[in-house]
């Protein structure tokens, strides 16, 4: 049932071809990863070892990588290191800190927790870097200065995330919230975890797409140099 409004603007896409074909794929793609990670999670779950679940880790963090140069296809594969180094740095120090230090984990590597929560925190990096590369080299190619186009670029790369946070409470009540609430959490506890996540999103996406921009130059990209 939920599926039918989707294929509604599947077709509304194909009418005035706008690229149905690229929708329908993601649809069917999301469906079939979803189902594949359920059963994975379950086994991951079950086997509690710590290899385990930074191999999971690893998973997300290449796939992030190579999903958030979509916006700049023609730097794709030589741009695929920075993206990495800038998921993985990013997400990655929020990810230790907030399994480690907020929630003090024990085990450390406990699936539950650290999946979800990593699978949050490099999402939010993804989408920053993103969109932060397709507007710097946007800006760039339009003559903008280096430190301009930065500055238009991370701004584009946390709009996302500050959308978010300005909208939360207000418009929506996310899905870490909602799901506390709906099991019969107290809605303070529910809020006092909501204000984690969001600030853990943040961070990461912002650590992440500042450490691209800075790649960019540092290493003087010929684009951006």
């Amino acid at each position: 049932m939920a599926g039918i409004p989707a294929l509604l603007v599947v077709f509304i896409l194909w009418k005035w071809s706008a690229g149905a074909g690229h929708s329908l794929y993601a649809l069917a793609r999301m469906l079939g990863q979803l189902l594949m990670i359920g059963y994975l999670l379950v086994y991951i779950f079950e086997s509690d070892v710590p290899w385990m679940v930074l191999l999971a880790l690893s998973v997300m963090v290449i796939a992030a990588s190579w999903i958030a140069l979509r916006t700049i296809p023609r730097f794709r594969g030589a741009l695929y290191g920075y993206a990495f180094l800038s998921i993985f740095i990013g997400g990655g120090f929020t990810v230790v800190l907030i399994t480690q230090a907020v929630l003090t984990l024990d085990p450390w590597y406990q699936p539950s927790f650290v999946i979800p929560l990593a699978g949050m925190i490099f999402a939010g990096s993804m989408n920053s870097v993103s969109l932060a590369a397709e507007r710097m080299f946007a800006e760039v190619e339009r003559g903008a200065p280096y430190v301009e186009a930065r500055r238009i670029a991370i701004q584009a790369g946390l709009i996302p995330i500050v959308n978010a946070l300005l909208a939360v409470g207000l418009v929506s009540l996310p899905g870490l919230m909602t799901g506390q609430i709906l099991s019969g959490v107290s809605p303070m506890v529910a809020v006092r975890y909501q204000v984690m996540v969001m600030c853990m999103i943040f961070s990461a996406s912002g650590m992440s797409a500042a450490l691209f921009l800075w790649l960019l130059k540092q290493h003087e990209w010929p684009v951006v140099a």
